[in-house]
């Protein structure tokens, strides 16, 4: 129990388990992800329900000002037209989380957009916008680890980071045995 108190993530990590990994049940499945500056343009975005173009664009713009226009000191959670959203602000970034139907836990997906955060930062060494725009690659693939098919799978730090090295260090070998 201590550990689990002192590891938030490896709690939202049990719960994952809990409900079973990648086979969740809709209510508690991630539709969407969304990485959005403070003036509102979108700097990573992740859908894991389909929906059309027109319909993603128009329901994007319509939660980013909900968010962005929110005051700091009001709830991080919202409902808008059947989702649940669950934000949260760091420096110039919101992470913003929705859901069809709404989560089982809102604070476990606020457990889990820290978890995202304090990855990024340590990959990119003190993470900023820069680095997500200019190694959007790099972003998906740590996002991609931690969540499959609108379920959080993965918050382990260290085993996303070793996967991200591993990964870089393919890249360099494979670059260097063509030169």
């Amino acid at each position: 129990l201590a550990s689990a108190l002192a590891s938030p993530s490896s709690a939202l990590g049990a719960q994952a388990a809990m409900h079973g990994g990648a086979s969740a049940s809709a209510a508690s499945r991630v539709s969407f992800l969304l990485l959005v500056n403070k003036q509102g343009q979108t700097r990573l975005a992740s859908y894991y329900d389909w929906m059309p173009v027109d319909h993603r664009v128009q329901l994007e713009g319509e939660i980013v000002r909900r968010c962005i226009t929110r005051p700091p000191e009001s709830c991080q959670i919202l409902e808008y037209r059947g989702y649940t959203i669950v934000y949260r602000r760091y420096a110039s970034l919101f992470f913003i989380v929705g859901s069809v139907g709404g989560f089982h836990n809102e604070l476990g997906i606020l457990e889990f957009i820290h978890c995202l955060v304090e990855t990024l930062d340590k990959h990119f060494e003190s993470v900023c916008e820069l680095d997500i725009m200019f190694n959007l690659d790099r972003a998906h693939i740590i996002l991609d680890e931690m969540v499959s098919n609108g379920a959080v799978v993965n918050t382990n730090k260290t085993s996303i980071i070793s996967s991200m090295e591993l990964l870089e260090k393919a890249g360099k070998d494979a670059s260097t045995s063509k030169g």
